[in-house]
């Protein structure tokens, strides 16, 4: 008869116990069997950090696991460290320490990646050890997944993202509802999809975190965060949806990389994308990734982007795979596949799109007419142009809507600031660029 396989339990320490963290160790119970099949070994959770020990937790949080002392968690011989206390500081010297340790870590923290990811691996791949972090971008859709295994033979073109719950919540709201930004943010704030303080959110920087982090997979790209260009959505109102419609548009907040060559294209802002692209109905609190490969063609992701159960089911199966790597003698294999070099971004003058400029204006002759020309002198070319309606004692402004031709930024920049200065503009111009996706 064949000797039963002496099952080691794996040792997991949890570095945080909010929301995700929760969820993580509800996953753990509830399919303890289930996943000690896919390892090969049980997974026995040994410590939690966490600030509070007076805070209530989930059932599943066992007392005498809780510890307040990073010590406990880091100088013990757990096997996977898993970090979902989020934030840069102090997680970025825990999850140093545990890698230094050889210890597998697991993180959903995209703060932590974008600006220190690629040390981060490197330090693990030196170490021998994984780094995981599907968890950090798009919850529980695996797009790390998708990039780092099943596209690894494949060369990624570009990646178009929708990467924030709270920003597609509020701009379908608003398309949808005709609400007002402030109504739909108080809206997403009621139902606990947007925070007290939503600046990270409709500010647009948690996509550009994220979307620093997917190109670290996707381009292979080493790129500082602060060299993204961002842009929120706080300025899109009804007149910019109703437009956006009568020209067979929709409006989304898209995260866009591209590989162009020896440079890379990233930025982050509202685009107008046509109403039957793949992305303009990825609605509500919905995350959507479209990537495109060369060989492969196009690959559409969608799912819940946040919440505790989405993120703790790709948190989990990051611990599954750590886990299964360990038990089988073959630690950091996942993580030595990512290799990353620095490459230069594409400056925002040079990118070339179409766009949407909205200019208020006197309603008086002439008008378009000097639009028109200040827009020729910057190289743009126009495919639409529309004036809307004729001014009145309550509004003394009409707006001037125009679609452009493919043209580079810089030249659009140059002339609608020198259409800013004309005496007749009644309000800022409004620029937002349009993506064929």
């Amino acid at each position: 008869m064949e000797k039963e396989r002496v099952r080691f339990p794996i040792r997991i320490g949890l570095l945080g116990c909010g929301t995700v963290g929760g969820g993580v160790l509800r996953l753990i119970r509830d399919n303890a069997e289930y996943l000690a099949s896919r390892v090969g070994a049980p997974l026995e959770v040994r410590h939690v950090l966490v600030r509070d020990p007076e805070k209530d937790r989930v059932p599943e949080c066992e007392s005498a696991w809780i510890t307040t002392d990073p010590e406990v968690v880091l100088g013990s011989d757990v096997d996977v460290v898993v970090e979902v206390m989020g934030g840069e500081s102090p997680a970025k010297n825990y999850v140093a320490r545990a890698i230094s340790s050889g210890k597998g870590v697991v993180t959903a923290n995209k703060l932590l990646l974008a600006k220190h990811g690629p040390d981060l691996v490197e330090q693990a791949i030196a170490a021998g050890v994984d780094l995981a972090f599907e968890a950090s971008v798009g919850g529980g859709i695996p797009i790390i997944r998708t990039l780092r295994e099943a596209l690894t033979s494949d060369w990624v073109e570009s990646v178009h993202g929708i990467l924030n719950g709270t920003c597609n919540y509020i701009l379908t709201r608003m398309r949808d509802e005709g609400v007002s930004f402030d109504v739909a943010l108080a809206e997403a704030q009621a139902k606990g999809y947007a925070e007290a303080d939503p600046t990270l959110d409709v500010d647009g920087h948690d996509a550009a975190q994220k979307l620093v982090v997917l190109s670290m997979l996707a381009f292979g790209a080493r790129i500082d965060p602060a060299a993204l260009s961002v842009e929120g959505i706080r300025a899109i109102d009804q007149l910019d949806f109703r437009f956006a419609d009568r020209f067979g548009f929709t409006i989304k907040h898209l995260a866009i990389g591209k590989d162009l060559g020896e440079r890379v294209e990233l930025r982050v802002h509202p685009t107008l994308v046509p109403k039957g692209s793949v992305l303009a109905n990825v609605d509500g609190v919905l995350n959507g990734a479209f990537i495109m490969g060369r060989a492969l063609g196009p690959c559409l992701l969608v799912g819940r982007g946040a919440g505790d159960m989405p993120t703790a089911v790709s948190v989990v199966a990051d611990v599954v795979d750590v886990a299964r790597s360990k038990m089988e003698g073959e630690p950091g294999l996942f993580t030595r596949g990512i290799q990353m070099k620095a490459r230069p971004l594409v400056p925002m003058d040079d990118v070339e799109s179409r766009f949407y400029l909205r200019f208020d204006v006197d309603d008086s002759p002439g008008v378009l007419g000097r639009i028109a020309t200040l827009l020729g002198e910057g190289g743009v070319s126009i495919e639409q142009m529309v004036q809307e309606g004729r001014a009145s004692a309550e509004n003394d402004a009409v707006p001037v809507l125009i679609i452009t031709h493919d043209c580079r930024e810089g030249g659009v920049r140059k002339a609608v600031h020198a259409i800013a200065r004309e005496a007749f503009m009644r309000g800022a111009p409004r620029l937002i660029r349009i993506e064929d996706v």
